[in-house]
């Protein structure tokens, strides 16, 4: 039987700006039962005491926030993240409804694999590096013509549909046998692996055109669910290859 630990999706929130903001994401998630959350750079430092206040009580949530000090660190022990955002910044991404997604991460922790949601700062939301870390999109629909979300209200829609899936079954699964989902940090590994060989060849020579066609290789593979062991047969595919040159 699988084991599962359905409280285990991890908040991601990259360069939020004020604590009470902070605060207010520790208590929508807590309303839902998740505790696990992470902050990339924030604006005024960490810890602050003004968190407190707009956390109303989710104290559980706030203590144990974890600061990182890239988007890469904040998701590298995950194997699966999907963030939040409005633009695909022209990447070639699948975007799913909120209850799309959820449903898809629900299944792939019921695997008792790691699972996480990215979500961008107030100012100006995600940038493209860290969208392309990510394996695909959630764009909450909203109005149109006043699509600004507040970063709780935005988080409580995600943690709302997470709930919703915990006591549903899956409508498919996908099985990863004796090997698990690939880690974003092995992912990364592999992309550095990749890209210095490609830099070698002379593949990625034009410097105005290197950053956007590195993303569209990453989102090739962000986009095929690799497992571990594929990501190590990638590697090894690549180094033979390099041999045989």
């Amino acid at each position: 039987m699988i084991r599962t630990n359905l409280t285990n999706l991890i908040i991601i929130l990259v360069e939020p700006q004020l604590a009470q903001n902070i605060g207010a994401v520790a208590r929508a998630m807590l309303n839902f039962g998740l505790t696990d959350l992470r902050l990339v750079n924030p604006r005024d430092g960490w810890p602050n005491h003004d968190a407190f206040a707009s956390a109303a009580g989710a104290d559980k949530v706030i203590e144990n926030i974890q600061v990182f000090s890239t988007t890469a660190a904040a998701m590298g022990d995950l194997n699966r993240v999907f963030a939040t955002s409005v633009r695909a910044h022209d990447m070639i991404k699948c975007i799913y409804s909120p209850h799309a997604a959820l449903e898809h991460l629900v299944e792939t922790a019921r695997q008792n694999q790691k699972v996480g949601v990215l979500f961008g700062g107030e100012r100006c939301g995600l940038q493209s590096e860290d969208i392309a870390l990510c394996e695909a999109l959630i764009k909450i629909p909203s109005n149109p013509e006043f699509s600004s979300l507040n970063l709780a209200h935005a988080v409580a829609l995600i943690a709302y549909e997470w709930s919703l899936h915990i006591n549903t079954s899956p409508s498919q699964i996908f099985r990863t046998g004796l090997t698990s989902l690939a880690t974003r940090e092995d992912l990364g590994k592999f992309f550095i692996h990749l890209e210095e060989e490609l830099d070698r060849t002379g593949f990625l020579h034009h410097k105005k055109k290197r950053p956007a066609m590195v993303r569209n290789i990453r989102n090739i593979f962000q986009r095929a669910n690799l497992t571990e062991q594929e990501v190590r047969s990638l590697r090894g595919i690549v180094r033979s290859l390099v041999r045989g040159s």
